[in-house]
């Protein structure tokens, strides 16, 4: 489908007004009186979420009013205005002037957001009316981050079949080539040849058709230097501790943490931020054949830390570790890696919250002001010390998978720390997926984490 994107501005878009019950009463004396005695009549409340199309006096359309619902329905949701995209009448309609400026941004993004559509293999009718952009909102701005979005939705979404390490290569290819950013891949055997074991163990039971790879894409020239770092792995198996058929069905998005630092370097790219980027993304399958990686197997590290196997099924923490510790070496002013890593995570906060691990308590002050502002959820999470001796088997430096089944997200993002330090670091132990469709955010592949990194940015680097 195309980009989704506002509507040209146009002196006769349809007005449309959000309301809530508590401004009912103003809202409807400032009507026509056709359109007036039309919501009246149909009892409309301004309920969250509810669309009354309203007549003019000739019988046409006159414009709209969308219910945002009373205080404790608002805090229980996000984009609540955004899912009128999709019931109102087609048409170009426009916000009220009046809108409060917050209200109006979130609405005109949630209206992009709500306009996606995955149709790579069925047809999907988008939604038929259309946004005016509203005054003093950055329209190219949201754009932008809905773009970003969309990317990242389309790559979780396509199923392995046809989203293999190859083609997530080609993805980021294409998004290098758009914007100018100079990108270098090694694969199968070669990983070995440049000390990247952890990512070629992982990856290389797989098909040769889908070898493992590390992709290395760099952007800017000048500025601070941020490097994003995102799981690849496009299916896992579970490899030889094999997953159950239940938890193997959604496996395609298990690269989702690669979709979502491609959907967030695409937003900073577009934007031309005044940074120096750079995207590591190991990208493999963990699959089952006669070469795969083994429970027990004691393996070499990037960093020359031996990591114990006691279950190949957290093989994420593994491709992490050699980009993280490769990403080290240049020492950037922020690392940041995202990833779908563990089910312990979406125990704990649920598919909405991104949850995310940082020491710097400044850099988590900032990263929730940028979530609150771009109606991105996350939560921070503790890299709490007194569980190191948790991942520490004593047969070799590192365990991937502690026994017991306690504190799973945070003996992952301890695991992870090990591979990034010294650097200043932010990991983000995402879901990447909606398991029921909400306003602007249709059931499938999400992002999670991005938008609110991108608020954030300022404050993280110092952009101005």
């Amino acid at each position: 489908m195309p980009m989704p994107d506002f509507a040209a501005p146009d002196s006769s878009a349809l007005p449309l007004r959000l309301v809530t019950p508590e401004g009912l009463d103003a809202a409807l004396a400032d009507l026509p009186e056709t359109a007036r005695g039309w919501a009246v009549a149909q009892g409309f409340g301004a309920g969250a979420g509810a669309v009354l199309p309203l007549p003019d006096a000739a019988g046409g359309l006159w414009g709209a009013l969308v219910g945002l619902g009373d205080d404790k329905a608002r805090a229980r949701g996000r984009f609540v205005a955004a899912g009128a995209a999709s019931k109102l009448p087609e048409g170009t309609y426009a916000l009220d002037a009046a809108t409060d400026p917050d209200l109006a941004r979130e609405t005109a993004l949630g209206w992009l957001l709500e306009s996606y559509r995955f149709d790579r293999y069925a047809k999907q009718a988008a939604p038929k009316a259309r946004l005016v952009a509203p005054k003093g909102v950055d329209a190219e701005r949201l754009r932008a981050i809905a773009a970003g979005e969309v990317l990242t939705r389309d790559l979780i979404n396509t199923p392995a079949s046809d989203m293999g390490p190859a083609e997530l290569q080609a993805a980021a290819a294409a998004l290098a080539e758009r914007f100018g950013a100079r990108m270098a891949v090694t694969t199968g055997e070669e990983l070995l040849a440049r000390n990247l074991p952890l990512i070629h163990a992982v990856g290389r039971a797989a098909a040769a058709d889908r070898a493992p790879r590390l992709i290395d894409m760099r952007w800017g020239e000048s500025g601070p230097t941020l490097t994003l770092v995102g799981k690849g792995v496009c299916f896992d198996t579970g490899g030889l501790n094999l997953k159950p058929g239940s938890s193997m069905g959604l496996m395609k998005k298990d690269m989702g943490g690669a979709a979502t630092v491609l959907g967030l370097a695409r937003m900073i790219m577009a934007l031309g931020l005044k940074l120096r980027l750079r995207v590591l993304i190991p990208a493999v399958e963990n699959s089952v054949s006669a070469d795969a990686f083994r429970p027990g197997d004691i393996l070499a590290s990037r960093k020359g830390l031996s990591v114990e196997i006691n279950n190949t099924d957290a093989e994420g923490r593994l491709v992490l570790a050699d980009a993280l510790a490769m990403g080290a070496e240049e020492s950037p002013d922020l690392m940041i890696s995202m990833a779908t890593l563990t089910g312990a995570a979406r125990v704990a906060v649920g598919p909405d919250l991104a949850p995310f691990y940082t020491d710097a308590d400044a850099d988590a002050a900032a990263i929730s002001r940028g979530a609150a502002k771009a109606a991105d959820p996350v939560w921070r999470m503790p890299f709490h010390a007194p569980y190191e001796a948790m991942i520490e088997p004593g047969i070799a430096d590192l365990d991937n998978a502690p026994s017991g089944g306690m504190a799973g997200s945070i003996t992952a993002a301890l695991f992870l720390r090990r591979f990034a330090e010294p650097v200043r670091y932010a990991h983000f132990d995402i879901y990447g997926w909606n398991p029921k469709p909400a306003p602007a955010r249709p059931k499938g592949g999400v992002g999670m984490g991005a938008r609110a990194l991108l608020e954030a940015m300022p404050d993280l680097l110092g952009l101005e």
